[in-house]
């Protein structure tokens, strides 16, 4: 899975990566966060993104949820609720937080109640924690804010815990998915060769930023990364039923968006019309141990 494994690799299934390197300063404009309309983009099509996106380990999600003090469970940015449904079947309460009430919505309709903000700007109204997750979405928030808005809200001994389905795909089918992005949308913000094997190295960066971020705010103790290995199997209508919900993709206007679709489907369909990706599941996680 490219260089981003190899350093993963230090870290047996489920394990724990002792230190993180500190992440190197970045231009302000270059970080995630500062693209709220990239962001706030994925519930122009909430149901696509619920039926399309998958889960997380669950054996990730009963790790979280034993090493932290209690069932509450904050899920920050939490979409339609993937990762806040299956936190809630292995037993906790959960309360999602998101900026896009379109997903919120959707949320709410399986049962999951949503505060609509951003984390960083949301107001907790005294309450409290055990754990605070985000799947997919931490990079969406400043991870040093973020952090230490997590610790106000965290129980003595909560967790915090990003984690990310970081997937392979198959290199020819990659390589279609770049070339045609790079036609379709030259000035995107976004590139998608950072789904590709070449440039993974764009994860370690971000786990890095996660964890450099926990640092910084000061309350918790040393960043774990804990990896979970999996893989998931797609039809050709099924991949392409996902490209539209990934970042680089939302904002595409819908003939720019069909280039796209047709030369990855062409593809696939040189591969048989099927693929199967395999998945790191990682998180970045850390444990209160200090005052907010």
């Amino acid at each position: 899975m490219g260089s981003v494994v190899d350093e993963w690799a230090r870290a047996h299934y489920g394990g724990r990566v002792p230190t993180l390197p500190p992440e190197q300063p970045r231009p302000p404009e270059h970080e995630p966060h500062h693209h709220r309309q990239v962001a706030e983009s994925f519930g122009a099509d909430a149901q696509r993104y619920d039926r399309t996106r998958p889960r997380y380990p669950d054996a990730l999600v009963e790790r979280i949820v034993a090493a932290s003090p209690g069932p509450d469970v904050l899920d920050v940015g939490c979409g339609t609720g993937i990762a806040a449904r299956q936190f809630r079947a292995a037993g906790c309460r959960v309360l999602g937080v998101d900026p896009d009430a379109r997903m919120a919505d959707l949320a709410r309709r399986s049962g999951i109640e949503v505060d609509v903000a951003t984390f960083e700007a949301w107001d907790p109204a005294g309450r409290e924690f055990d754990a605070v997750v985000a799947g997919q979405a931490w990079h969406w928030t400043d991870p040093v804010a973020g952090a230490a808005k997590a610790a106000r809200v965290l129980r003595p001994g909560g967790r915090l815990a990003a984690l990310w389905n970081v997937f392979q795909l198959p290199p020819d089918v990659a390589e279609a998915l770049s070339e045609v992005h790079r036609r379709a949308a030259p000035d995107s913000p976004l590139d998608p060769r950072a789904m590709t094997r070449q440039t993974q190295d764009g994860y370690s960066a971000l786990l890095a930023r996660t964890a450099d971020g926990i640092r910084r705010a000061g309350a918790f103790g040393e960043p774990e990364q804990w990896r979970f290995d999996w893989e998931r199997s797609s039809t050709r209508d099924e991949w392409l039923d996902q490209i539209p919900t990934l970042g680089p993709f939302t904002r595409l206007p819908p003939d720019r968006l069909a280039q796209v679709l047709e030369g990855v489907g062409a593809a696939v369909d040189r591969r048989g019309g099927s693929l199967t990706m395999r998945y790191a599941t990682v998180a970045v996680t850390a444990a209160r141990t200090g005052p907010a």
